[in-house]
This record gives C-alpha cells, sequence and structure tokens, in this order.
C-alpha cells in the first residue's frame, strides 16, 4: 500500500457502497454545476447535456462514464481542448467550429446559387403539389436572406430525408421540362450543399454534445475519488489500477519486481477469456521477469493459462476475446525469445455432454454464419464426446406465434384479463407442463437410470424479462419445485416491499394506505371483506384510529391493534436491525411471509437484515435512514444456484450459468437479437468517446464505428447461444416466441434450425398435448442417440437425504443446570464484604482514591530510573483530575518514594518482578478473579505482595484483619496450582512506615478459602 499511494488500512467498498459513493460524488456536481451557471465550463456543461436528455437517461450515461474510467481517464489526459481537437480531426470537422458558425456560413447572402434556385422555384411551381410545397420554400429562402435561420429546417427538410440522404425526386419530369436551364443539376448541387451542412452541423453538434458529457463525467470520476480517499476506501477497479500503475511507475515497478521474483514461480489463469485489458497488463509485466537475464534460465518458470475464446462472453466487463489471442501470441513469442517451452494443448473431450448434445453443437456452429466470433480461426469447432453410448436428446421446437387477438372485452380491468394468449406466456406454460408430465410419469433419464427431478432441469434465458415471470408462475402453479431467478433486485421482491411498507406506517401512522397494504399483507392477513369493513364510510377518521376503536369490540382487530401498537413504541428508540429482527423472530413475521410467499423468499429476506447491519455500521442507525438509504439503491441479490444445490428448477441468465451444468437444459429466449447499445460509444482504433443524443444527430463516422461495435456485439452474442448450448448433459430443447414482428436472421432460432437441419430428423410437433387450445404446432427437429453403454453411477445427491431415527435424548427434558458458582473476588472474599457507604460521607472515598493513587506509583515509578521517579510522581499527582491540595500531593509522592528507595525492598522492585499480575483460576470449585499488586517468581520460590495504605498499620501479624489473609490465602492456593514445585510465601507492604509484614503459612492455613 505505501508504495502504492494507499492507507495501510483501506477497506474495500462492496457494489452498493461503490453505487452510494458514485450517487453522493454526482449529486456534488450537479450542485457545483447547477451553482456554476453559464459562468463556468462546467456549468455550461450540464447545460448541453440537459437540453438534449432527461433525468433518467442522465444517470444511465453517468453510470456508461463510470464503467469506462479508465478510458475516460486517457481521454482527458492531455485536457479537455485536446480531446475536442482529437473529436474535430475525426469528424473531418474545422477545430474551435460550433454549430452556430456553421449555420451563420450557410444561411450568409451569396452563400447559394440564388439565381439558380430562383429559375428552380419557378419551375417547381409549374409541377405537382409537392413541387409547388417546395417552389414556396426555395422562393421564401431566396426573398428573405435575414430570415433564413427561421426557416433552416423547412429547407433542409425539401432536399433530405428523416436519416439525411438527398431525396430521389427533387423536382418532377414535367415541372423540369418548362425550365430554360438545367434545374435538375442546380437542385442536387444545392442539395449536396445542404447534406454538407447537414453532416457538419450533427458533427459540431456530436463534438460539443460528447465534449460536454466527458467533462461531466471527468468531474464524477473526481469528486469519487475524492470522497473514496475521504473514506480510506478503494473499489475493485482501484485494486486492480492500482495494482498496474505501481508496476508501470519507473522508480518504483524494478524494485517491487525484483521483490516479487524472489518467490514468483508459478502465474495460473483460470478463465483466461474473461481477463480485461488491465488484468492482462498485470500478468504481462509479472511475468516479464521469467523471460529476462538469469531469470529466464536459473529455475524453472511456468505460465499456465486455462481459456476457451468461445467462451468470451464479458464485454460489459471488457474482456475481449482477441486480447486473449493477442496475449497468447505475445507469451509464445517471449518463450521462443527466451528457448523455454511453450505448448498449445486443446482440449476437444468433452465429459458434459452426450454425443447428440455435442454434435448438435458442431453442426451448428460449422455455418459460418455462426462461427463468426466464436472459431476465432480457421479451424472446425469440434467436439469429442468421451461419454460414448449414453443416451442423449436434442430438440428444437417450432416458435410460437402471435395469436389473432381475439379480447371480447378490451375494457375490463388489467387484473381480470387473461394473458395466456401472449406467445411468451403459452411457452412458458407448455415447458411447464413437460416438467410436471416427466416428473408424474416418472420419465426416466436413461443415461443415469433413475427418473427425472427437477434438480435436473436447468432453463437459460437471455435475458430477465416478462418470461421469467410467466414460467416461474406456471411452474407454481402445477407445484413443480421451482427456485427462482438466479437474480433479483431487492426492493422489487413482495417480502421486502411488504417490510418497507410496515417500516413507512411506523413512521408515520396516518398513511392510510400504507396502513391497507401492511394489513392486507401476510404479516396480519386481513381478507378483503374485513378491510373493506374497517375502511369503509370512516368519513376523515384515519384507518389507524379506526382499527384501535373496532378492536375494542373485535377480538382479532384488538390482537393487531396491539401487535401495531408495540411496534410503534418500539421503532423510535431501537435500531432496525433490532426492529426488524423482533418482528421477523419472536413475532413470527418469517413464518408468515415465507407461508404466503414461499421458501425463495428468504433470500431476500435474510439480504434484507443484513443490510440492516450493514447501514448501521456505516450511519447513525433510524429507521427512517434505513428506508431512505434502502430506497437510494437497487440492491441486487446474486443467488448462487452452484454452491448450494436444491432439488428445483433453476431459471438462469446464460451469464449466470457460467460454469454450471444441467441434465435438462432448455433455452426459450432465442428469436431476439439484442439492442443495439444506444447511450455511449467509443471507437475502437483511438478509444474516442461519442456520444449521439439523437438519432438526427448521425454522420457517417459515427455510423462506421456504430456498426463495428454493432458486429462486436452479435459476435458476443453468439458466443453465448455456444455457452448455452453447452450447459447440457444429456437433453437439450431449444424453443422460442415469436413477436409480431417477423424474426431476425442471425437469431438463436434460425442458427440452430440451419444447423440442424442437416443431420436431425423432422418431427410433428404438437403443444396442444400439453396445455390445449392455446398450443401450438409445427415441424420440429430431433436428434437422439440410444443407450447403449451402462448408465451412470451417481453419489447421492447433496438434496437427497437417508432417513434418520432420532435419538431418545431429543424428545427427553435436558436436566436442570447447576447455579454456576459465585466468583471469587480476593479483596473483596464474600464473607467479609465492607458494609455500604454513606452517599453523604467523603473519608471512604478519599480513603480509596489516596490508596488507588500509591497503588499506581508503584505500579508504574519502578520501571523509570531511579532519578526520574520524583518528577514523574509530582507531575502525575499536580494533574487536575485528581483534585489534590499541594500538602497531599507531598505526602503521597512521599510515602511512595520511601516504599521505593528502601533497600529492604529492592528484590520486590527489582528486575524480574511484575507489576499487577491477573490473576484468574478455580479454587475449591469457585472462579477467582484477582490481581497481585507485585509478584517475584525465582528458581525455587513465589513471592506475592500485597500493597496496603491502611493509617495506622497494625502492629502484628496477629493485629491483621481476616479479610487480608483470607485474600492472601485464596492467591496463595492459586499459585500453588500454577507452581506446585515452589514455596509460596505471601507478605503485605504497609506504604506507611513503610514495612514488609510476611505471613506465616500458620496464620493463612487458619483462613482457607
Amino acid at each position: 500500500p505505501l508504495e502504492a499511494g494507499v492507507s495501510p488500512e483501506f477497506t474495500v467498498l462492496d457494489e452498493r457502497g461503490a453505487a452510494e459513493t458514485r450517487l453522493e460524488a454526482a449529486e456534488s456536481v450537479i450542485v457545483a454545476a447547477r451553482d456554476d451557471g453559464n459562468r463556468g465550463e462546467l456549468g455550461k456543461a450540464l447545460s448541453v447535456v440537459a437540453s438534449h436528455v432527461a433525468e433518467e437517461r442522465f444517470g444511465m450515461l453517468m453510470g456508461a462514464l463510470a464503467g469506462e474510467r479508465g478510458k475516460l481517464r486517457r481521454a482527458v489526459a492531455d485536457g479537455h481542448a485536446a480531446l475536442r481537437d482529437r473529436l474535430c480531426m475525426a469528424l473531418d470537422l474545422p477545430t474551435g467550429t460550433s454549430r452556430e458558425d456553421l449555420v451563420a456560413a450557410f444561411c450568409a447572402e451569396g452563400a447559394c446559387n440564388e439565381a439558380g434556385l430562383r429559375a428552380a422555384a419557378a419551375a417547381l411551381a409549374t409541377g405537382s403539389v409537392t413541387d409547388r410545397q417546395r417552389s414556396e420554400i426555395l422562393a421564401a429562402w431566396c426573398a428573405a436572406p435575414e430570415q433564413r435561420q427561421h426557416m433552416l429546417d423547412a429547407y433542409t427538410e425539401a432536399y433530405l430525408t428523416d436519416d439525411g440522404t438527398i431525396r430521389k425526386v427533387l423536382i418532377t419530369r414535367s415541372a423540369a421540362a418548362t425550365a430554360e436551364c438545367d434545374v435538375c443539376a442546380i437542385l442536387i448541387a444545392e442539395a449536396e450543399r445542404v447534406k454538407k451542412f447537414r453532416d457538419a452541423g450533427a458533427s459540431a453538434v456530436l463534438v460539443e454534445a460528447t465534449c460536454a458529457l466527458t467533462r461531466l463525467g471527468d468531474a464524477l470520476t473526481q469528486a469519487y475519488d475524492e470522497r473514496k480517499r475521504a473514506q480510506g476506501a478503494l473499489d475493485y477497479e482501484d485494486l486492480v489500477t492500482g495494482a498496474l500503475d505501481l508496476l508501470r511507475r519507473p522508480g518504483v515497478a524494478p524494485w517491487v519486481l525484483f521483490k516479487l521474483d524472489g518467490g514468483l514461480d508459478h502465474i495460473l489463469l483460470v478463465e483466461a477469456q474473461d481477463t480485461n485489458p488491465e488484468q492482462w497488463e498485470i500478468v504481462a509485466a509479472l511475468a516479464e521477469e521469467f523471460f529476462a537475464g538469469d531469470s529466464a534460465h536459473d529455475r524453472t518458470r511456468t505460465i499456465f493459462a486455462v481459456g476457451d475464446a468461445k467462451q468470451s462472453i464479458y464485454s460489459f466487463q471488457r474482456a475481449d476475446p482477441q486480447a486473449y489471442l493477442r496475449m497468447r501470441r505475445h507469451f509464445e513469442t517471449r518463450t521462443a525469445a527466451a528457448e523455454q517451452e511453450w505448448r498449445v494443448v486443446p482440449l476437444e473431450i468433452s465429459f458434459r455432454s452426450t454425443e447428440p448434445v455435442l454434435q448438435a453443437i458442431d453442426a451448428i456452429f460449422r455455418q459460418d454464419a455462426a462461427r463468426d466470433g466464436v472459431a476465432l480461426d480457421d479451424g472446425p469447432i469440434r467436439h469429442v464426446a468421451s461419454r460414448a453410448g449414453q443416451a442423449g436428446l436434442v430438440e428444437l421446437w417450432p416458435p410460437v406465434e402471435p395469436q389473432p387477438d381475439e379480447d371480447t372485452n378490451p375494457a375490463a380491468l388489467p387484473v381480470t384479463r387473461r394473458r395466456i394468449a401472449e406467445p411468451c406466456t403459452r411457452l412458458a406454460e407448455a415447458i411447464a407442463a413437460a416438467i410436471k408430465g416427466w416428473l408424474d410419469r416418472g420419465e426416466m433419464l436413461e443415461a443415469r437410470g433413475r427418473p427425472i427431478r427437477p434438480g435436473d432441469v436447468m432453463v437459460l434465458v437471455r435475458r430477465r424479462n416478462e418470461f421469467v415471470g410467466e414460467l416461474l408462475r406456471a411452474l407454481k402453479q402445477r407445484r413443480v419445485p421451482v427456485a427462482g431467478a438466479d437474480r433479483l433486485i431487492l426492493t422489487e421482491q413482495l417480502v421486502v416491499q411488504d417490510l418497507v411498507a410496515l417500516g413507512r406506517f411506523l413512521l408515520f401512522p396516518d398513511d392510510d394506505l400504507t396502513l391497507a397494504a401492511v394489513l392486507k399483507g401476510p404479516l396480519f392477513a386481513l381478507d378483503e371483506e374485513t378491510l373493506f369493513n374497517l375502511a369503509h364510510a370512516r368519513g376523515k377518521e384515519h384507518l389507524w384510529d379506526r382499527l384501535r376503536s373496532r378492536g375494542e369490540t373485535d377480538a382479532a382487530l384488538r390482537q393487531v391493534a396491539e401487535r401495531l401498537s408495540a411496534f410503534l413504541a418500539r421503532a423510535d428508540f431501537v435500531p432496525p436491525y433490532e426492529l426488524y429482527a423482533e418482528i421477523l423472530g419472536a413475532e413470527g413475521g418469517r413464518r408468515a411471509l415465507l407461508e404466503r410467499l414461499g421458501a425463495e423468499a428468504e433470500d431476500a429476506v435474510e439480504e434484507f437484515l443484513g443490510l440492516t447491519l450493514t447501514y448501521e455500521r456505516e450511519h447513525v442507525p433510524s429507521l427512517q435512514g434505513f428506508l431512505r438509504w434502502l430506497a437510494a439503491g437497487d440492491t441486487e441479490v446474486k443467488r448462487d444456484f452452484g454452491a448450494r444445490p436444491r432439488d428445483e428448477v433453476r431459471i438462469l441468465t446464460v451469464h449466470g450459468a457460467k460454469g454450471l451444468e444441467a441434465p435438462i437444459v432448455f433455452l426459450p429466449d432465442t428469436m431476439q437479437l439484442p439492442k443495439p447499445s444506444e447511450t455511449l460509444l467509443w471507437t475502437e482504433k483511438d478509444e474516442l468517446p461519442l456520444w449521439r443524443p439523437r438519432a438526427e444527430f448521425t454522420v457517417p463516422f459515427y455510423t462506421s464505428e456504430r456498426e463495428a461495435l454493432r458486429q462486436r456485439e452479435l459476435q458476443e452474442y453468439r458466443r453465448l447461444l455456444y455457452v448455452g448450448l453447452s450447459r447440457a448433459q444429456d437433453r437439450l430443447y431449444i424453443c422460442g416466441w415469436q413477436t409480431r414482428a417477423a424474426p431476425k436472421q442471425g437469431c438463436w432460432h434460425r442458427l440452430c434450425r440451419d444447423g440442424l437441419a442437416g443431420i436431425a430428423t423432422p418431427f410433428a410437433f404438437d403443444a396442444t398435448t400439453l396445455i390445449g387450445s392455446h398450443g401450438w404446432s409445427g415441424e420440429g427437429l430431433r436428434l437422439a442417440g440410444a443407450q447403449t453403454a451402462s448408465p451412470i453411477l451417481e453419489a447421492r445427491a447433496e438434496t437427497e437425504h437417508p432417513r434418520l431415527s432420532l435419538p431418545r435424548w431429543v424428545r427427553e427434558r435436558p436436566p436442570a443446570e447447576p447455579d454456576p458458582p459465585k466468583p471469587l473476588f480476593p479483596s473483596r472474599p464474600s464473607d467479609a464484604e465492607p458494609p455500604a457507604s454513606s452517599p453523604l460521607g467523603t473519608g471512604e472515598r478519599d480513603r480509596f482514591k489516596r490508596g488507588l493513587l500509591v497503588h499506581r506509583l508503584l505500579q508504574n515509578l519502578p520501571e523509570l530510573p531511579a532519578g526520574e521517579r520524583e518528577d514523574a510522581a509530582r507531575r502525575f499527582l499536580a494533574l487536575p483530575t485528581h483534585g489534590l491540595s499541594a500538602e497531599e500531593q507531598n505526602e503521597i509522592r512521599g510515602e511512595t518514594l520511601a516504599v521505593l528507595g528502601h533497600p529492604d525492598f529492592a528484590a520486590i522492585f527489582g528486575p524480574g518482578s511484575q507489576a499487577e499480575v491477573p490473576l484468574v483460576g478455580l479454587v475449591d470449585g469457585h472462579a477467582l478473579s484477582g490481581q497481585i499488586d507485585r509478584l517475584v517468581v525465582e528458581e525455587n520460590r513465589v513471592l506475592v505482595v500485597d500493597f496496603k495504605t491502611l493509617r495506622p498499620p497494625p502492629a502484628t501479624e496477629a493485629e491483621v484483619a481476616p479479610i487480608y489473609l483470607r485474600q492472601l490465602a485464596l492467591y496463595r492456593s492459586a499459585l500453588g496450582q500454577i507452581y506446585p514445585e515452589h514455596e509460596i510465601r505471601c507478605a503485605l507492604l504497609w506504604t506507611e512506615g513503610p514495612r514488609l509484614m510476611p505471613i506465616s503459612p500458620e496464620s493463612l492455613a487458619g483462613h482457607p478459602p
């Protein structure tokens, strides 16, 4: 941390903490820009961006910039003016040109062929209706140069279409024939001038908008970094960039590499295709010493990378399969130059999937349309099955097409209208019915020699959309165990909304709608009739007041009111976690919520409780603050289906299924292409940012860069298909639903259909056997393999538990535990506890204060040289907190120094002696807890010394109070267990005098512990 310039005590922000910090940074930037107004660059930038977008899209743009902080920093590294110049050069726009300048030049008198345009206007006036409209625009343009800027839009539309191309017909033939000059050439020349102006103007807007956006993004990044520094925190990207900066720094990097070189022999990269550029640079820097100087030959060094470019699907984390191939070539070259061994080991044998599944994958990606972006070289995509002879199945169902709209009552309320006619709903119903049929009839999974279980099924979608909800509903209706979605937004979950609603009621009991939601929810479960009777005809009376008044005569409502009143009484006095833990635990809230919403709601409940603790650690705990904090961030719960397998159907995105597998896989989301990204574009070559606020500002340079990005998106779309297909072990079902628009060429379903057509057998698919009249039919494709080998012998699944008999003690009441022994405090034995002092007396307090001060001095002064003790004692006793007079200070100091200076006590305070030694143990079954003032352990003897400040001290051992003797007897007994071979001697050191009084073993024996 020191070399990297970060605090050694830094903390790492989680996703929510980082989002919260970014939000605070964004708010500060917006406030600063607002206060800046149009006087400063930041205020101008905000005005430009706000003129193009609304609040929601503004947040998306800021998020896109935050996700590319590295590119943004590099783009503005030489200043915002330099970035503007680079953008102008890329867009072929003169540096410093604004749209206002272009408009003024275009509209200036004499800028166009006015005589020719007048002739064209005259000719157009004799033509069609469109010709005459264009004639009026041209005539007005030529007649009033000072008004041209107001006519600019209409004039531009006369020549160009909405997408900025020149209209095919600028004048009809009949109208052109009436002109004495070549008006067609005149109009074409003017159209080209208009197009050039339109493109230049669009480029100027694009440059202005991009520069404004990057200025705001740069300010946001700086504000975000400042807040992290103030918190002593880093996010994940900081860890990567910090390590990279450290390895790049000229004065530090060699030293870091030298230190690492001593113990760095092996570098292992797992899932190397998902490595982003900064991570690759770190790996390259760490490995540089493997190939340099003596390090290349003095001992064996290895780099071992496991990766598959076909499965590179994390471009949103800036992973790039081309970078994977470049780094492979880089290390191959470095290895050859160092005369070391390099091997590329293709892994073609699949231990996961059956032959039909692998044959289908190979056939699909044998097509050029499917190979693009998946196969990154000229070699075929080929798999060899290790599971030869195992039964497998691949089916492609015909897509679900929209049905004619037969809604006979379009005015019905949405909650009463059936949505079964929707294609995605029909497909969800069919998949759920198929799974239910397998389970009910015990269909065998031949390769495994057992019936299909719910946990065998995995449904993979490309994105979380309405289909996921429809499939969950369909499975639950059929009572098929289902694990729910792999990711969920916490605040969108019903169980969390119920808990939040209860919290909002506790903050504002007069919120009638919130209280009604709470009463109707699972926590109180009032039925519709009870709630209606409670809320109806109450005038201006609040629902909470009505509930309490009705509770006086209705026992059920009285119980509800009493519970809510108890929550209200605690809401302002306990932290959020304690409040909700009581509601969910002792009050039975968790049980009620899970009974209504299902076991999958438990994850959301646990995450919600975890967030209450997170909030309390980072903020002043309050219910209102917690609910505001929760609403400010979209907390996403990620459910790890791989780490905690259950016997339930799993529904995941293909991204979430990376690394997972299942005997049966459905791919239902196969008919739609990914939507083009419209937030922010970075050029591939120069990493220039380009922001097009609206489609009307499209220019050729932007179009070419956008098309290149689109091709990369479609290539990853096809790699995502490869990942989805390869999750299947035994069976693979490919299906899809169609919208009103025709399916796009290149969608997953078409790629799979075209690939399977040559190897699969057509079959008649009929979904009416699954879901009745809402089913559909058509030609499907099937590729099957028979079981010729022995079934797989599976280990018992974790979800199957053997039947256990409970031991007898489970049903028996445990015996009562004995009361714990009363602790013994040697300085205050149980039979000699001092009586309580009068609260009006000061003598006891003064005596104890004096004794404590003497003990402190006797504890600490022996650690100082003898010549420094008096000054140290004087300073200590003079502290105002002690409240001692000068006389009292002199008296205590003199008494203490007399003890320390006495020659007979040298061994007690000399080297090897210990002060204030804690002593804990068991004496005759009693717990002992005490502290010895001074302990001296010698070879054969242990000396225990206890300081006493009693005045006047007793003259003989016989006059010593029994409480003191009992105290030493306890010490002696405990130390005897620790030092059984030593003689234990005890003494009292009276500070007045001073005088050391040894206590004989006989006296201590008379006071047993």
